[in-house]
């Protein structure tokens, strides 16, 4: 019956300081394993894409709960692109989680317990300028999980080696997408969280990585650093997310 806490119960009410999200290209066949049934991965040509997204968030809390709830953490997301094929034969667009990081005790309780989304803690140090970000994420015990620069002055294409042309294709996978998608076994179904937000106008910019840990864990190990495909900022964004849906997983759209 816990998994009936899972289901993402309430809507959910935020704002975002910031948040920089690193797009990285893979093969399509690296990802569909990790995928449940119903999803499918997101592509473009040969590729698909895995989202590591860094985000200052402020005053999250139940669109129900007093302003005295809220709470301010920092947030790692990874995800990757997905399709989905409703029964109907409707398409939605979104993100399938992978793993969620923050620097808040009481978000990685919350978040186990009301979601699949797979927090862990982490401590962070992060240094930011109008012009420049410059993030580190650590495990409790020290070992870097993240360490990256961004210059936050508009870049002008996507970067080196992108199988992206332009910043027009580039900003499709640019995130957030309409609707994140987890897995509850328990019910073969897919629990789907729709987001809305204002004012979101992300800007291309130059991003220098030298550590992620995420893409040096299984499945990932064997290749290294994927191609980084785009990386968008973007800063004082109001965000919110309704109640989660459970979608069975179905012949239709099993195979979608």
């Amino acid at each position: 019956m816990l998994h009936l806490l899972k289901r993402h119960p309430w809507r959910v009410q935020a704002h975002f300081d910031w948040s920089l999200a690193l797009v990285f290209a893979l093969p399509v066949e690296k990802l569909r394993p990790l995928l449940p049934p119903g999803l499918e991965p997101d592509t473009y040509g040969e590729w698909g894409f895995v989202a590591a997204a860094f985000v200052q968030t402020r005053r999250l809390r139940p669109s129900w709960a007093p302003s005295w709830m809220a709470q301010d953490f920092f947030l790692a997301g990874y995800r990757i692109f997905v399709r989905s094929t409703l029964p109907d034969g409707r398409r939605r667009r979104g993100l399938y989680i992978l793993g969620s990081d923050t620097d808040s005790r009481r978000m990685v309780r919350l978040g186990t317990v009301l979601t699949h989304y797979g927090y862990r803690l982490r401590i962070v140090n992060m240094v930011k300028t109008d012009e420049q970000l410059s993030l580190e994420v650590r495990q409790p015990a020290g070992q870097v999980e993240v360490s990256l620069q961004a210059s936050l002055t508009p870049a002008t294409s996507p970067p080196p080696d992108s199988p992206f042309p332009d910043l027009v294709t580039a900003r499709r996978f640019a995130g957030p997408m309409p609707f994140t998608f987890s897995h509850e076994p328990e019910t073969n179904s897919l629990v789907v969280v729709e987001g809305a937000r204002q004012h979101w106008i992300p800007r291309p910019v130059s991003v220098q990585v030298q550590h992620l840990a995420f893409f040096q864990r299984e499945p990932f190990a064997s290749q290294g650093l994927p191609l980084l495909a785009n990386a968008f900022y973007v800063e004082d964004v109001d965000y919110q997310w309704a109640r989660g849906v459970v979608t069975p997983i179905t012949p239709s759209n099993a195979n979608a």
